[in-house]
């Protein structure tokens, strides 16, 4: 899409996002375009998962009022001194901007942010698709450094869920779980996603993304693209969600912890974990290349998830498995 048509696009957004209804052709001469050239941004807004009525004699309105992701707001929100938080329209993933950029030379600044409204090739952990309708939810990726290497990243998705159950319960008020290695829940559904990608050697520098996406207020048709319970952080905490604030702390308390990470490593986190766990003292089964079955006594000081199986007490490392209730 050309950047004429995204400029096109926001501002046919902030025409209606007061939730009212707007004529086609009052749109048409404010944004100096014809009534079907209006329609067809309207179609593709629709496609991006936004929920805009149409309706004959009054024009187009958008189901929910909407604020969309402002850099000046932001800018304004978080704390002088912080890193830059950059605010895309549409893009690929946003793990995947930030990466390229990494790889670039054009960002190497701890922290250093990038959101966007929505995600056209969003990527969850394994590879899975990212349902990502426009301004329905949160995409955040951050940068870290890690000088001691990969080995060094062990425990690091657990943190950031941390900071993310620290921040909901904080600012919403919302009691959330960590569901080990990644995902964060709220009443049994899941909230957010983590996918943490690396980029360095076991014994140099290593590049860390950490991509997080948190669903704020899905649309209706989240139904038929999400194969598993959830919730979103309006219903959760039963408040309208500023996402510009959001940004700004979120990216404010990932810093603030993971600096601490990186200092002292996951063992100061150990206990904290384990109050946020999801599966704390239940029946669990891992599935990967086999299955384990046994009770979950949480995680050791390298992040391990530890469960009590028929063999005695076995710690397991994230990779390619995945958590699941018990029989």
């Amino acid at each position: 899409m050309s950047k004429a048509s995204l400029v096109t696009q926001r501002q046919l957004l902030s025409a209606i996002s007061s939730g009212e209804f707007q004529s086609g052709q009052f749109l048409a001469e404010a944004l100096g375009l014809s009534r079907t050239a209006v329609a067809n941004h309207i179609k593709q807004l629709q496609q991006l998962g936004l929920d805009i009525y149409k309706v004959k004699g009054r024009g187009y309105c958008l189901a929910e009022p909407l604020t969309l992701l402002d850099a000046a707001k932001i800018s304004q929100l978080r704390q002088s001194g912080s890193p830059t938080i950059l605010v895309q329209n549409i893009t690929d993933s946003t793990n995947s901007q930030l990466m390229q950029k990494v790889q670039d030379g054009l960002v190497n600044e701890p922290g250093y942010t990038l959101v966007a409204e929505a995600q056209t090739a969003g990527r969850g952990r394994r590879g899975r698709n990212w349902y990502s309708p426009f301004a329905a939810s949160l995409y955040f990726s951050m940068y870290w450094k890690l000088e001691q290497g990969i080995q060094a990243a062990m425990g690091l998705s657990l943190v950031v869920a941390i900071a993310i159950a620290r921040l909901l319960k904080q600012q919403y008020q919302v009691d959330a779980k960590v569901k080990w290695p990644n995902d964060v829940y709220v009443d049994g559904k899941k909230l957010c996603g983590i996918l943490v990608e690396l980029a360095g050697q076991a014994h140099a520098g290593c590049d860390v993304i950490i991509g997080i996406g948190m669903n704020i207020r899905l649309p209706q048709q989240a139904l038929d693209n999400i194969d598993q319970q959830y919730i979103d952080l309006a219903y959760a905490s039963g408040q309208a969600i500023d996402r510009n604030l959001l940004v700004a702390l979120l990216q404010q308390q990932l810093i603030m912890l993971l600096t601490e990470f990186t200092h002292n490593g996951f063992s100061c986190f150990v206990d904290e974990f384990n109050q946020y766990n999801q599966y704390r003292d239940k029946a669990v089964k891992l599935i990967g290349n086999t299955e384990v079955q046994g009770i979950c006594l949480g995680v050791d000081k390298q992040g391990a998830l530890l469960v009590n199986t028929a063999a005695g007490i076995q710690a397991y490392f994230g990779g390619e498995l995945s958590l699941r209730p018990g029989d």
